[in-house]
């Protein structure tokens, strides 16, 4: 995905509004409209040791604002494959059976239609009370899994805001003009899974929001301020004040027990001379 269509994208999902630019002429015009998108992860095998954001390098600001994220993983397991074969060739079966009745898209689409249109469902107030709890039930997943000084987030104020997003669509479908306790119980699970599959870190197994609101788990961010100390304090080794970055890294695997890899020594350079502690030269 390019940079303007991430932009795009950017301004549909905050605003829900897109501009247009022709012949000189800018205008705004009204997006209100759901997304449904799917990706690949990159090299078109996904990563079980990397985050959902390194896998298919979505920006953590546009991935985070989706309700709902899901991975659909190629997992062995002889139920589900067999399922899945018997439906396929099923599909080459010369007679097909004709006992299963089916929904014509005609018919969906009018009913979705009419949903929109007719139904714009309340809050009860046993629904009200099911939101606050479920939201609550799952920020206290992160509390509970604090190791070592480290604090995750398991839900924020996103989640509560999809938490009623979903639990007025599910109304909608049933034509309800109220949200129930059963339509805030389906919407606690639906999030309840996606969280599961999308925001656990793989280094530790444990679910962890900042996933997918930053790009980068707790755990992570505790290890690369420890790095960022270590190469701080390797600085005053070198008396030249100048240093190159290979002899930094060598020296770096010499005297810390840390494993590290070329990249994270570039990322904490990198917060060095934002800092103004170095001075980056040449490439």
């Amino acid at each position: 995905m390019n940079d303007q269509t991430r932009s795009i994208l950017h301004e549909v999902m905050e605003q829900q509004t897109v501009s247009v630019a022709k012949a000189g002429i800018i205008c705004s015009l009204n997006a209100r409209t759901s997304i449904i998108a799917s990706a690949n992860p990159r090299e078109s095998k996904y990563n079980p040791r990397l985050s959902v954001v390194d896998n298919i390098q979505l920006p953590p600001t546009l991935l985070s604002r989706f309700d709902l994220i899901y991975l659909v993983l190629d997992k062995p397991d002889p139920r589900t494959d067999r399922k899945l074969a018997k439906h396929l060739v099923s599909l080459y079966y010369l007679e097909r059976a004709q006992d299963v009745e089916r929904v014509s898209i005609e018919l969906l689409t009018d009913y979705i239609s009419y949903a929109k249109k007719t139904c714009n469902p309340l809050i009860t107030d046993e629904a009200a009370e099911k939101l606050v709890e479920g939201y609550v039930q799952m920020r206290r997943v992160g509390p509970s899994m604090v190791q070592a000084g480290r604090r995750t987030i398991s839900a924020t104020l996103r989640q509560l805001e999809s938490l009623i997003r979903l639990s007025e669509a599910l109304a909608k479908m049933e034509l309800s003009q109220q949200v129930l306790e059963k339509h805030v119980n389906e919407a606690t699970r639906l999030m309840r899974l996606a969280i599961q599959e999308a925001a656990t870190d793989p280094t530790t197994g444990q679910i962890d929001m900042d996933l997918i609101n930053t790009g980068r788990s707790a755990r992570a961010r505790q290890t690369f301020n420890q790095l960022y100390e270590v190469v701080k304090g390797l600085l005053d080794g070198f008396p030249s004040h100048s240093f190159r970055g290979d002899a930094l890294f060598d020296k770096l695997i010499e005297q810390s027990a840390m494993q590290v890899s070329h990249h994270e020594v570039e990322e904490v350079l990198q917060r060095l001379q934002e800092d103004q502690i170095i001075t980056v030269a040449g490439t």
